[in-house]
């Protein structure tokens, strides 16, 4: 109010308005130099960088120059600290590229603690003691001699299995041995390896020195896995020059006896023969000669040894170099080797009476039941339905042959095998009672596919190696679930008089990441064995 609105000024048409700007007809430059007529205009991609001019030049200058720039303003501690901080920069980098490569990816000469860490992981491999070696990657890597490694390739062994990584490097140090694996997991590789290296440093056996020899022995608890493992073990050390022997019941012993006296350097024995002489003896399945009551007969055996090369206590003369260099062939240090599937009571007994310091090496979980294999639990009231059944299952077209039935008792297979011959299947039988040619033509007829189904005993059960077994059916209750065959399924039957050993396949089927455990069983209050048994011991 009484203030005085500025009113906009209204230019007429017929007045101009002064420009500052020269008309481009009035510049003269154009006849001075030509260049002014074609103008070069900078081709720009983004960012200030020129287009034709390299891009890492062009970066580089820039830094060049905002260094300059930084440097004029630094001061000398302000340069040395920039120059710390570049140098942890890179150091950082080039770490994290070295630890990002998997332990495949690396040479051996580069492997760290951490990578053989890992490595163990994959493998489920776990030790104990000190001093213990890094496992094998390859068998390309193993400081084996160039003819052993020969034999291993010619035989067809591709990569060593995890028993074999760690075991032979181990042994290669004539260290004492205890290694729990499952059945079926190249332990027999595991202790021929060494054991053929440990030989080949001893004097070459002749016809003169032949009574010194054997040099090692290896101790089985049935004829089946005696045989089987001379089958393996001839196939490395005919490649070394080495002759094989095997000691079983049931063989002509004029035989046997002829082809020792020729000479050998490796016996393999059913927990029989006495070998003082011996200084690399193996205990395969050591579990299961407890198990068969076989342990007077093994203490027997390892009191006969010779005492002057047993290994010392001392920590100092067990040093991996020490005890490659501290006697001389023949007087070198007696190793001896362990294996087996479960670590009970009986067994850490015999190891520390006759081990010294062993290094113990554990695959997977001891006792834990084999992964590729479907377990199924079963329970059934009587025999007769036991019979109904295995009827039901092997009539049906699920299973192909080889199919393997396991018996608690000897007396109970040549019944069931009679019943199933007049059934119409192909079926043989194997157990204790049977001759050493009988058990041998049985497990041969199995091999061969003139036979079927295979009815055996529980103790015949270790050392049976039947390629493609697509059924395990434990039709008695069985201590060892899944022995044999690499994968497929195995079926236990359970009846009223199992009740204190449920315990033990229930868990197994919780921890198989394949099986399932029955709603029958799921149900039943089924307990611990172990705690019964302390309880009992208490009372």
């Amino acid at each position: 109010m009484g203030a005085e609105h500025k009113k906009r000024k209204i230019r007429r048409m017929n007045e101009k308005k002064f420009a500052f700007d020269w008309d481009s007809q009035e510049d003269t430059s154009q006849d001075i130099n030509p260049l002014y007529a074609k103008r070069h205009a900078n081709q720009m991609i983004g960012r200030g960088r020129l287009s034709g001019i390299d891009l890492k030049e062009q970066r580089k200058q820039r830094a060049m120059f905002y260094e300059g720039l930084l440097n004029e303003r630094r001061t000398g501690v302000d340069v040395h600290r920039a120059k710390k901080l570049i140098d942890l920069e890179k150091a950082k980098d080039c770490k994290v590229a070295w630890d990002d490569r998997y332990w495949s990816k690396k040479p051996l000469t580069e492997m760290k603690k951490g990578d053989w860490r890992i490595f163990k992981e994959d493998f489920s491999i776990s030790t104990k003691g000190g001093n213990i070696p890094n496992p094998l990657r390859s068998w390309a890597e193993a400081p084996l001699p160039t003819k052993l490694r020969e034999v291993i390739a010619s035989i067809g062994y591709k990569e060593p299995t995890p028993i074999q990584r760690q075991a032979i490097p181990i042994g290669l140090q004539n260290r004492d041995i205890i290694g729990i694996a499952e059945t079926g997991s190249g332990k027999t590789a595991s202790f021929v390896i060494p054991m053929l290296v440990f030989i080949a440093d001893l004097p070459k056996l002749t016809e003169e020195t032949q009574n010194q020899g054997p040099y090692a022995l290896i101790l089985a608890p049935t004829r089946e896995l005696t045989q089987q493992i001379k089958r393996e073990t001839v196939k490395f050390a005919i490649g070394m020059g080495f002759k094989c022997v095997s000691i079983v019941g049931g063989h002509a012993a004029e035989e046997q006896a002829f082809n020792l006296r020729d000479g050998a350097e490796i016996v393999i024995a059913e927990r029989i023969l006495v070998l003082s002489q011996c200084t690399y003896v193996v205990m395969d399945e050591a579990d299961r000669m407890i198990d068969m009551g076989f342990e007077i007969h093994v203490n027997f055996i390892l009191d006969a040894l010779l005492v002057s090369n047993v290994k010392p206590y001392t920590h100092e003369k067990e040093d991996p170099d020490a005890l490659r260099v501290a006697l001389h062939q023949s007087e070198k240090y007696r190793q001896t080797v362990m294996f087996s599937a479960t670590m009970p009571s009986a067994v850490e007994l015999l190891a520390k009476r006759y081990l010294r310091r062993p290094a113990v090496v554990t695959i997977g979980t001891a006792g834990q039941v084999v992964d590729t294999i479907e377990q199924r639990i079963e329970l059934i009231s009587d025999e007769n339905r036991k019979k109904s059944r295995l009827l039901e299952i092997l009539e049906g077209s699920t299973y192909e042959p080889p199919i393997i039935a396991f018996l608690n008792k000897k007396k109970g297979c040549d019944p069931l095998c009679k019943a199933l011959e007049k059934l119409g299947f192909k079926a043989t039988n194997l157990h204790g009672g049977k001759s050493q040619d009988q058990r041998e033509a049985a497990l041969a007829a199995l091999k061969a596919g003139t036979k079927d189904i295979l009815v055996a005993t529980d103790v015949a059960g270790r050392g049976i190696d039947v390629k493609n077994v697509s059924l395990v059916l434990n039709y008695d209750m069985a201590k060892n679930i899944g022995r044999a065959g690499k994968n497929g399924v195995a079926i236990t039957f359970l009846g009223k008089g199992d009740e204190d050993v449920m315990y033990d396949p229930k868990q197994m089927l919780i921890k198989s990441p394949i099986s399932v455990v029955p709603p029958e069983l799921a149900r039943h209050e089924v307990k611990r064995r172990v705690w019964k048994r302390a309880h009992t011991d208490n009372n």
